[in-house]
């Protein structure tokens, strides 16, 4: 398939956003829903985006991610927003372990002029980034040390994760499908972000709009192991009722904090 002008522009939409709504799309692109999906529907039957319900994202594998430099550009801003959520939400004097992914590397970024932080990782951007904040302790995990991302990773990665037990676990991922799964592609990831979540009092997942309905090899975790969600844009069906059932707080960019029936 040769795209014409329009669904050009949407290609290019869709691979700077990494996942967009087909009214966005309309509405970038001064046209009809109708439109839309019609040239969704030849892309994708070309093989070149992956439709999901009320949207499009973009193509992946199940089991190989996104390169990296790809991924820190996919929807930046939003993540960025997602970052400052986060930040707002982690006292002082709060204890963490933060892992692999670049919106952790952007929580990182808001952090650096925190307060009395306590911060174990095993993500060596996030331990360069939080290393300009003379008030934080940073603790790095030892391991071996996945290059195209530096993230530390391994059997002596999860053997070190296992001496502490922190306040909140922060953990990024690489796909949510719509049976309630946390997915990642590397097992030997997975095996450290199962470790964090079981040495945190609370587990923060970290996940922006592009990771709803995306595929992934390897099972990390269900959404009933996480106590809190932090995204750019309400998440599609079904997953409104699998995070009420799962009983998961859903923090959303933009949406007003919920405020305290006690209060």
């Amino acid at each position: 398939m040769t795209p014409n002008p329009r669904q050009a522009q949407l290609l290019e939409e869709v691979q700077a956003r990494g996942s967009v709504t087909v009214e966005a799309l309309a509405d970038k692109l001064s046209v009809t829903l109708q439109t839309v999906r019609r040239d969704v529907q030849r892309m994708a039957d070309a093989g070149l985006v992956a439709r999901f319900h009320g949207g499009v994202r973009v193509l992946s594998s199940t089991t190989e991610n996104i390169a990296y430099r790809q991924r820190q550009s996919i929807n930046a801003d939003g993540k960025t927003a997602i970052a400052r959520l986060i930040a707002s939400r982690i006292p002082d004097g709060c204890s963490l372990i933060m892992n692999i992914g670049t919106t952790i590397e952007a929580v990182a970024r808001e952090l650096v002029r925190r307060k009395g932080l306590r911060v174990i990782t095993n993500n060596l951007n996030v331990a360069l980034i939080l290393s300009d904040n003379p008030d934080c302790e940073l603790i790095v995990a030892g391991g071996l040390v996945r290059s195209r991302d530096r993230g530390v990773i391994g059997e002596a990665t999860i053997d070190f994760m296992r001496q502490f037990k922190v306040d909140i676990g922060l953990i990024g991922i690489s796909a949510i499908e719509a049976d309630g799964t946390l997915r990642d592609f590397d097992y030997r990831e997975v095996k450290v972000a199962r470790t964090i979540i079981e040495h945190s009092r609370e587990t923060w997942l970290a996940a922006d709009h592009t990771k709803f309905n995306r595929p992934a090899m390897v099972e990390l975790a269900r959404l009933s192991e996480i106590d809190r969600i932090f995204t750019d844009v309400e998440p599609p069906e079904p997953f409104p009722a699998l995070l009420a059932d799962a009983g998961v707080d859903c923090d959303v960019v933009g949406r007003p904090a919920a405020v305290d029936a006690a209060a």
